[in-house]
């Protein structure tokens, strides 16, 4: 297994120099998070990147993410050409040795939080999602205010992408996964890339959308579209834990070697669809990563894995879930666990 870490480019206020000073840190996990949705990703940007990550005595692990654009979910006529420049960016990162790409389907939200700094007793804050807060947002005027997601739409354009989904229903957003994946998977394979789908999150329909990633059998559902071994997953425990019907130990044991990446982080589920995220260890919450380390030796799980969002501690300041200490205190809790796995 490979200890990774996000990191959000120039603009991040933790820098590659302050995660060097993790001792377990072998892998970058970034994107090109500048270029506009639908564009091709060139070499030229994709070997900057990767150099500046190598100089900093890294590698570049996984690409999180290469957005897919809203015209490919919502099945448009205009989606060739957005499909064709997905499929030159995956064969310009398999150029360049990059082996996994995360991505998810989630029609126009990706995570969604409806608090960005929820106090917790200790004094730290943390993300938090409340359903019933997040149903009585209207977008329907433009003028709608979600404080826990930032994204890249205005909220007039959220309006209309609302609008747009209307009437397109679970099995049609499965219908153009399908598509999308039977151009994209053999690309992917072609040019040595693993594609690793992000569940949903949270696991279930919000503002009208279909969500469709949620749950043990969608995850099946997705292997089975196209039957390959680039067709594979990245298991975020937080996302998929939300709902408490979903047993994470079997789900990995079912999924075996088409989990290509994983995302490890600790949420505290305080009523019907509705939680926080809390420290890694067990005792913070309902997720027991100790247990799915455990289950990922018992199947041969070696990919990159990354400790997911944190807490934000001690007056830090930056991006929410994305802090420095947090992730850095997980990072060597999942890593002393895994090496004691290891000696068992």
């Amino acid at each position: 297994m490979q200890i990774t870490f996000r990191w959000f480019g120039q603009d991040d206020p933790v820098t590659l120099d302050q995660i060097r000073q993790i001792p377990v840190v072998s892998g970058i996990v970034t994107a090109l998070d500048s270029l506009p949705v639908g564009q091709v990703w060139a070499a030229a940007p994709i070997a900057a990147r990767q150099e500046q990550i190598e100089r900093a005595g890294f590698t570049w692990a996984v690409v999180e993410s290469l957005p897919v654009h809203e015209s490919i979910k919502l099945g448009q006529p205009d989606r060739e050409r957005y499909l064709d420049a997905y499929c030159r960016s995956i064969e310009n990162l398999g150029a360049l040795g990059i082996p996994v790409l995360c991505y998810n389907f989630m029609p126009v939200f990706d995570w969604l939080r409806t608090d960005l700094a929820l106090s917790l007793p200790d004094g730290s804050t943390t993300l938090a999602y409340n359903h019933a807060d997040l149903e009585k947002i209207d977008f329907s005027t433009g003028r709608g205010v979600l404080p826990g997601w930032a994204g890249s739409y205005s909220n007039a354009e959220i309006a209309a992408l609302l609008a747009a989904y209307r009437d397109v229903t679970a099995e049609q957003l499965w219908e153009n996964l399908a598509y999308f994946l039977e151009r994209v998977v053999p690309v992917a394979a072609a040019a040595g890339v693993r594609l690793a789908i992000h569940p949903d999150d949270p696991p279930w329909p919000v503002l009208g959308l279909p969500r469709i990633i949620t749950n043990a059998r969608a995850l099946q559902r997705l292997t089975r579209l196209v039957p390959h071994p680039a067709n594979g997953i990245t298991f975020c425990t937080g996302s998929l834990a939300a709902d408490p019907g979903n047993d994470l130990p079997q789900m990995l044991r079912d999924l075996g070697k088409r989990i290509h990446f994983v995302h490890a982080r600790n949420i505290k589920r305080t009523g019907e669809r509705l939680f926080h995220e809390t420290a890694h260890p067990g005792a913070h919450g309902d997720i027991d990563l100790v247990e799915i380390l455990k289950t990922l030796r018992e199947i041969g799980f070696d990919g990159p894995l990354r400790p997911d969002h944190g807490r934000m501690l001690w007056g830090e300041k930056g991006r929410p879930g994305y802090g420095l200490y947090d992730r850095a205190l997980g990072a060597m809790y999942l890593a002393g666990v895994w090496e004691s796995l290891a000696k068992l």
